[in-house]
């Protein structure tokens, strides 16, 4: 088995994020790390977060910082990574692409205890940085320029000390003498020798300054002092003339300014009224924010309130002395992993779960009755420092204007064939307390409405055009109907002129600009041409014959006519559109299209015809040879629609080099039976090569012009709507998430820059692009907990689509309250003031209006839930309509009980009914992991999968995590025991159990006579059961040890497994042993057999290994598009989802294997890392392509892209043809 492996989502959460000017001086950046992706984000003119790079490292970035060398305009990016080295990091703009400036090797690979990589300080003038290791090693590397002003990197300086952990680092501003680094460290020398524990506790954390000596070139450590042993976290204070210099330490509960020769100044942090006081206060996020004359600290804590911090300093003598720290409440928002203030006004917050955000400040938090804390107030008791209280408040200084989805932690995923769909839909349970939700992911780029208005009649065409080229929005919308033609004209609203030139009276064929300032009307009878000052010029068709079709670009008309007719119109340096020639075909003209006009030409040099005996050819529109049949292709039917794309227009040399396949011209034909040809024209000589195929849908695809991101790209509208585009050198073809369009065209105004007018029935509708390059779009349903799982109910019986759109999702949290009755409480006060308005007939609109913004976030999203004490769990089973994405039905679990996990099943006791099986625990507490004992609930479905109704409550001895159907029965995984269970009157009745199993039982899968169990340590385990004798036995398992978290069976004797570690492995048992085990119907060879260390008799071979990167939390199989093959999709915790695909030939296994082998050589990863050693991190890799690694072929230089090629016998466009070819079988 040989699998090829490709993400279709790259993971969504944040680890860490850092704001810079990477690509020029006044660039709004912010660089955020997905674990093993550097992704560059910028916001656009309306405040919208695009994705500008993203490109994957191939290991794992532990932490970034941004810096500036003195005088220069851009920012480089210092990352700290797994590759033991110290990597530079640069953004090339022209290229779109980082490049490697600085790659020293310092230290193994991997994520070691004392590797440097963990933590990573710039200075702030740009001159030297450390990079320190969780312990012992840091190392100090000064930066300079060459000659040539290229950024050098000196060896690196050592700030080593044996024996210390370290907590943080963080840069010191000092103006500019000698660079000065502070870390929080912790001795624990003493604890080591001491066995009875004392000097453990009594360890002492410390803050401590290395000076880097610029002229000695080393480092020293200048000044040490005890530190609260709650310290956690650094905060650089600006210095030299913008501040007092030193550093914030953020402890739990404290804020403390430090700095030598300094008495510390603290104030303690404000907590939140309700929250228990056995609960301290601790940082997790922070940003600076500088203005021209102060500055001021944003703290998060990990409760979510964001605090802003101010220093009160002056002059005294040499230096500043801080006299005040100020800690005022600012605002409350979801707890972040980073946050980072950017110049323009804007909050970016990376959310530790849920989505990322993007806020404005509405005001830097100066209202006088906001909580502050102050340490000039600062009071002392007997039980420690007196306290700050405040209430959290709904949102004053920020305002949301963006954000981002993100799926991280995904807790579970399953395809799902929903009602009314043609395709697989993956159904992921994501998020954490009161911001989770079950989201529905669908493949294609979502679209956002922004005008939709009904038209008189059924409109069949539409059309935008510009009264002047350099107009930057459209002028008109040009609608045609079937005896008429309506012009729009586009400013602050739109509405209808007849004063445009245009024939009103007559359908329209093709409406466009010519030159500069003319427009054209192509109509059945004839071509308009409309001049700058009124003027129309008319052409009449000759004698009865009338236009069919017409091609157009801004100084080309081709019309024709029928009987097959060609007619070709050219626009002279006058301005007068005159005939240039004319030619008849064999046949009618089914199709045709001119390619726009190449910049600098003055005409285009090809047009496309399609005929209805299933040709296409390509004629030359060159003067000396006009009309002349350069090509011709054969084509399976008769083509609907022909669209050359000339992606290369308006490039620079150096940008169509790098990327070959953006400069090439390309004829796509949509041909009557649905599908889509694109054929690689030669500029020169106009041959046809290359042909690609595409199935769009059951309709016959038009084609549209459109732009995007300033390129140019081609709408297809089938039986759904699809957009083709070039990102990072490949071109993509996506699916929209929308519904049917019949024509379209681009669309742009002051109000939406870069959109499309579309027809869809008798209505006009203008949408946007709203985030390209995602592989799905999201429609979500909110949920009251963190889901755990769930499952999808079967079919209700008499259903005739055969599909279910029920689930039924188990949540439960920890230390928190339950928010049901607080939920229950806030809808009956909302409905007991609606009625009190009705009853004394006030006019709200105002105050409804605000009411419903609101509940856009409710309190417990933005404040999180209630906190509780310790122990305490809040739980509940709820349905969810998938297909309407609504909460039917919810069951909130009291008795301190936690639902864990669910499945549907079925019992003979009680045939043809649906039940579902929801495994829960009662008073849980971790490390070690406890419970005062669990239940098994067993629900019926009532309400047609809309409801639960409790039959009854079977108590249990343990911890269940894992529950299965088997031959209508039930088993379930309680610690180290597998118990099977059948259905009695009052409870579940036990039947039989093995209880030999290593560890803990994290997965129960079964098929046919086997039961499939992943173990936490211990990894798969096959056991079987012997219906006459009533009991399970082990007989094969893996010979390694792996932490399951996922399982799925693919057949009789192979299962998926995903482990914490980010591992994908799949396992057979070999089949003459599968057979060995079926001929013996007893088990007696088997439980007589001798076991191999402690195991079982028979072994597992592992078929498949792959290191994904990221912990792999759920497995499914599914096709993704229709005819498509099956694959392995995966999800992970950070919200990535993959697929891996099963090669049908050995001759591809060969071709992607060697072009795996030769990327890794040509292209090494970003940050250093061995690509094999990554992916090979804990297993070594197996039988899998990695086709991430593959795709970047695509963005490589031409002269790179050709010396690949030539390895494999092969021409590069053979090789993307390939690619494009593998990803369509995927998705």
């Amino acid at each position: 088995m040989f699998l090829y492996n490709l993400s279709l989502q790259k993971a969504t959460g944040c680890q860490t994020a850092v704001y810079g000017n990477f690509s020029g001086p006044k660039a709004q950046e912010i660089m955020v790390s997905r674990g093993k992706i550097l992704e560059l984000l910028r916001p656009d003119d309306s405040g919208k977060l695009q994705t500008v790079y993203s490109t994957e490292i191939f290991g794992v970035i532990r932490a970034l910082a941004a810096f500036r060398l003195t005088g220069a305009l851009k920012d480089y990016l210092v990352v700290g990574s797994d590759s033991g080295r110290f990597t530079v990091l640069e953004y090339n703009k022209e290229k779109n692409k980082m490049e490697t400036v600085q790659l020293e090797t310092f230290g193994k690979s991997g994520c070691r205890r004392i590797v440097p990589g963990e933590y990573l300080a710039v200075d702030p003038k740009g001159r030297a940085a450390m990079i320190g290791a969780s312990e012992k090693q840091k190392l100090v590397y000064v930066f300079n320029r060459d000659s040539a002003a290229n950024l050098t990197i000196s060896s690196p300086l050592e700030a080593h000390k044996s024996h210390t952990i370290v907590f943080a680092i963080a840069a010191v501003d000092c103006g500019f003498d000698n660079p000065i680094f502070a870390a929080i460290e912790l001795d624990y020398a003493d604890a080591d020798q001491d066995s009875t524990g004392e000097a453990a506790q009594e360890a002492q954390k410390h803050l401590t300054f290395y000076e880097l000596d610029l002229g000695l070139n080393h480092v020293v450590r200048k000044w040490t002092e005890p530190v609260d042993n709650g310290a956690n976290m650094l905060l650089t204070v600006p210095g030299g003339a913008d501040g007092p210099s030193g550093v914030l330490v953020c402890a739990e509960n404290f804020v403390i300014y430090k700095k030598e020769n300094h008495a510390d100044v603290r104030a303690v942090i404000p907590r939140r009224a309700d929250l228990p006081g056995d609960r301290g206060v601790l940082i997790v996020a922070m940003a600076t924010s500088k203005l021209k004359n102060t500055f001021f600290f944003l703290l998060q804590s990990e409760y979510g309130d964001i605090y802003k911090v101010t220093l009160d300093y002056k002059t005294v003598g040499e230096g500043d002395v801080v006299s005040e720290l100020k800690i005022k409440y600012f605002d409350t928002i979801p707890t972040c992993a980073a946050i980072c203030v950017l110049k323009t006004g804007f909050l970016f917050a990376g959310s530790e779960f849920g989505n990322h955000a993007l806020y404005q400040f509405q005001g830097i938090g100066d209202h006088a009755d906001d909580v502050e804390s102050s340490s000039s107030t600062l009071m002392e008791t007997e039980e420690g420092f007196q306290p700050v209280f405040f209430d959290p408040r709904p949102l004053r200084n920020l305002s949301l204007i963006d954000e981002m989805p993100s799926i991280c932690p995904l807790m579970d995923l399953q395809a799902v064939e929903l009602p009314g769909e043609e395709t697989a839909t993956l159904v992921t349970a994501c998020g954490r307390g009161p911001r989770s939700t079950i989201r529905l992911l669908k493949q294609g780029v979502s679209l956002t409405e922004m005008a939709v208005s009904p038209l008189p009649g059924h409109p069949n065409a539409v059309w935008t055009v510009k009264k002047n080229t350099a107009d930057d929005f459209d002028s008109y919308i040009v609608v045609s109907f079937v005896n008429a033609t309506l012009v729009l004209s586009i400013g602050e609203t739109v509405e209808e002129v007849n004063d445009s030139g245009f024939l009103g009276t007559t359908p329209s064929l093709r409406v466009g600009q010519l030159g500069d300032d003319s427009l054209m009307q192509a109509h059945p009878n004839g071509l308009r041409h409309i001049r700058a000052d009124r003027r129309v010029n008319e052409w009449k068709t000759p004698g009865r014959k009338t236009v069919q079709r017409v091609a157009s670009n801004h100084r080309q008309v081709i019309l024709a006519l029928s009987g097959g007719e060609i007619v070709y119109f050219e626009m002279e340096i006058t301005g007068q559109l005159v005939e240039v020639d004319k030619k008849e075909m064999s046949g009618e003209i089914a199709c045709l299209d001119v390619s726009p006009v190449p910049e600098g030409r003055q005409r285009s040099k090809f047009l496309a015809v399609g005929c209805y005996d299933n040709t296409v050819r390509i004629l030359s529109l060159d003067p000396d040879n006009c009309l002349s049949m350069l090509a011709t292709q054969a084509v399976a039917c008769a083509p609907e629609s022909l669209l050359m794309l000339d992606t290369g227009v308006g490039e620079s040399d150096q940008e169509s080099d790098a990327n070959a396949e953006a400069a090439s011209l390309f004829l796509n034909i949509g041909l009557q039976n649905g599908v889509l040809l694109r054929t690689e024209v030669d500029r020169v000589t106009g041959q046809l090569s290359d042909t690609r195929t595409r199935f769009l849908g059951a309709r016959a695809p038009k084609l549209f012009a459109t732009t995007v991101r300033g390129q140019q790209a081609m709408l297809a509208l089938s039986s759904r709507p699809w957009l083709g585009y070039i990102d990072a050198g490949r071109f993509i073809l996506a699916p929209l998430s929308y519904e049917l369009l019949e024509y379209a065209s681009s669309f742009a105004s002051e109000q939406c820059p870069e959109g499309i007018v579309a027809i869809a029935q008798s209505s006009l509708r203008i949408v946007t692009v709203e985030r390209l390059g995602e592989a799905f779009n999201q429609t979500s349903c909110k949920l009251r907990y963190t889901p755990r799982k769930f499952c999808m109910l079967p079919p209700p019986p008499g259903s005739t689509s055969g599909k279910s759109s029920s689930l039924v999702v188990v949540q439960a949290d920890h230390g928190c309250g339950s928010t049901a009755a607080t939920v229950a409480a806030r809808a009956q006060a909302k409905e007991a003031s609606k009625a009190g308005k009705e009853s004394m007939e006030v006019d709200g609109d105002e105050e409804e209006e605000e009411e419903e913004e609101e509940e856009g976030m409710t309190p417990e999203e933005q404040f999180g839930a209630p906190k509780d004490v310790e122990g305490q769990w809040a739980s509940c089973i709820q349905v969810v309509d998938a297909k309407e994405c609504v909460v039917t039905s919810s069951i909130e679990l009291d008795g301190n009980e936690a639902a864990m996990t669910v499945c549907s099943c079925t019992f003979s006791k009680l045939p043809g009914q649906q039940l579902v099986a929801v495994a829960t625990v009662t008073d849980l507490s971790f490390y070690p992991r406890e419970a005062s004992g669990g239940f098994l609930h067993l629900y019926r479905v009532i309400e047609g999968g809309a409801g639960l109704q409790l039959l009854h409550k079977t108590p249990l001895d343990g911890v269940a995590t894992a529950i299965c159907p088997f031959q209508d029965k039930l088993v379930v995984g309680m610690g180290k025991t597998l118990r099977m269970y059948d259905l009695g009157k009052k409870k579940l009745l036990r039947k039989c159990e093995l209880r030999t199993l290593p560890t803990f039982i994290t997965t129960v899968q079964a098929l046919g006579d086997r039961i499939f169990v992943g173990d936490n340590q211990h990894s798969l385990h096959y056991v079987k059961y012997r219906a006459k004798e009533n009991s399970l036995y082990v007989f094969a398992d893996d010979i390694t040890p792996r932490w399951i978290t996922t399982a799925l069976a693919l057949d009789y004797n192979t299962v998926a497994t995903g482990d914490k570690f980010g591992n994908i492995m799949v396992a057979r048992l070999p089949s003459e042993i599968s057979d060995e085990v079926e001929e013996d119907p007893t088990g007696g060879k088997m439980i007589g057999a001798s076991a191999h260390l402690n195991g079982a008799p028979n072994k597992l071979e592992a078929l498949v290994q792959f290191h994904v990167g990221e912990t792999v939390l759920a497995l499914t199989r599914t096709e993704l598009q229709p005819g498509g093959q099956e694959v392995l999709v995966y999800g992970t915790v950070m919200g990535g989802i993959g697929a891996m695909l099963p090669f049908t030939s050995r001759e591809e296994v060969d071709f992607f294997n060697h072009l795996e082998m030769h990327m890794r050589q040509e292209n090494a990863p970003l940050c250093g890392r061995d690509h094999m050693a990554f992916r090979s991190y804990y297993f070594p890799v197996k039988d899998v392509i990695d086709g991430d690694l593959c795709e970047q072929y695509a963005s490589l230089s031409a002269e790179l892209q050709r010396k690949i090629a030539d390895e494999l016998d092969r021409t590069p466009s053979e090789i993307l043809k390939k690619l494009e070819d593998i990803r369509q079988k995927i998705c």
